[in-house]
C-alpha cells in the first residue's frame, strides 16, 4: 500500500515543471493587466516582478525582455487557435480553402476576450506592412502551418504549381493574416459581422490567385507556340 501511495504522488520533476508553468502564466497575465492599466510597459523588470512578489530571476527563466514576453503571448494565441482546430472532428476533412477559413474564424474567437490587449499591441505600430516584433514568432508558426495548407491545396488541385512563386505562397497568406487583424481591430459592426465577411473575401481572393486562372492558360499557350515543332 505504501509503495502504491508513493507512486501516486507527483514527482519532484513534475512539481518543478508545474511551478515553472504557473509562474510563466502568472507573468503573462500580470503583464497584460499592467499595460492595459498603465498604457505602457513597466519601467523595469525589477519593478514589475517586485509587484508580483516574484524574484527578478524568475522572469528571466522564461523571458529575456518584455518584447520576448509579448512574443510569447502571441505564440500562445496561435497555439490556442491550432489546438481548437485540431479538436474539431470535421477539420481533417476540410479542403485547404476551408481550413484557412476555419483558422481565421477561430483566431478571431481566440482574440475576442483579449481584444483590449490586442488593441494595445497595435497602437504603436507605425508601418502596418512591416511585421512588428511581437508578431514575428506568431508569423513563423503561421507560415509553417500555411505550408501544410499549400501542400494540401497543390495535391488536390486547389492551388496551381508555379515555378519560383509556389514556395512563397505561405508568405503571401501572412499578408492576409495582417489584413484580417487590422480589419478586425477597426471593425465597428455589430458582433463584428463585417470581419466575418472580410475573412471570407480575403480567403476566396487568396485561393483565386493561387488557383489555376486564365493567366496560366495564356502562359501554357505561349509556351506551346514558341516550342520548336518536331519534324
Amino acid at each position: 500500500m505504501e509503495k502504491g501511495n508513493e507512486s501516486a504522488q507527483p514527482s519532484a520533476s513534475n512539481k518543478s515543471k508545474s511551478t515553472k508553468a504557473s509562474a510563466e502564466q502568472k507573468i503573462k497575465q500580470a503583464y497584460k493587466e499592467y499595460v492595459l492599466e498603465h498604457g505602457k510597459q513597466p519601467n523595469s523588470v525589477f519593478i514589475f516582478t517586485k509587484g508580483l512578489k516574484l524574484k527578478e530571476g524568475v522572469f528571466y527563466e522564461h523571458f529575456n525582455s518584455f518584447t520576448a514576453l509579448e512574443s510569447a503571448i502571441w505564440k500562445d494565441y496561435f497555439a490556442q487557435t491550432a489546438k481548437a482546430l485540431q479538436q474539431e472532428k470535421v477539420y481533417q476533412d476540410y479542403s485547404a480553402r476551408e481550413k484557412l477559413l476555419a483558422f481565421f474564424y477561430t483566431l478571431a474567437e481566440v482574440l475576442m476576450p483579449e481584444r483590449s490587449y490586442v488593441l494595445y499591441c497595435f497602437e504603436g505600430v507605425k508601418k502596418p506592412e512591416v511585421t512588428p516584433a511581437f508578431l514575428k514568432g506568431f508569423r513563423n508558426q503561421f507560415e509553417e502551418w500555411a505550408d501544410g495548407i499549400v501542400a494540401q491545396g497543390r495535391e488536390n488541385g486547389e492551388i496551381a504549381e508555379r515555378p519560383f512563386i509556389t514556395d512563397r505562397y505561405a508568405q503571401g497568406l501572412w499578408l492576409q493574416v495582417q489584413f484580417v487583424l487590422y480589419y478586425w481591430l477597426r471593425d465597428q459592426s455589430q458582433a463584428f459581422e463585417n470581419t466575418d465577411a472580410a475573412i471570407e473575401k480575403a480567403v476566396n481572393l487568396a485561393f483565386d490567385l493561387m488557383g489555376r486562372n486564365p493567366i496560366d492558360s495564356i502562359i501554357d499557350f505561349a509556351r506551346f507556340i514558341i516550342r520548336p515543332q518536331k519534324a
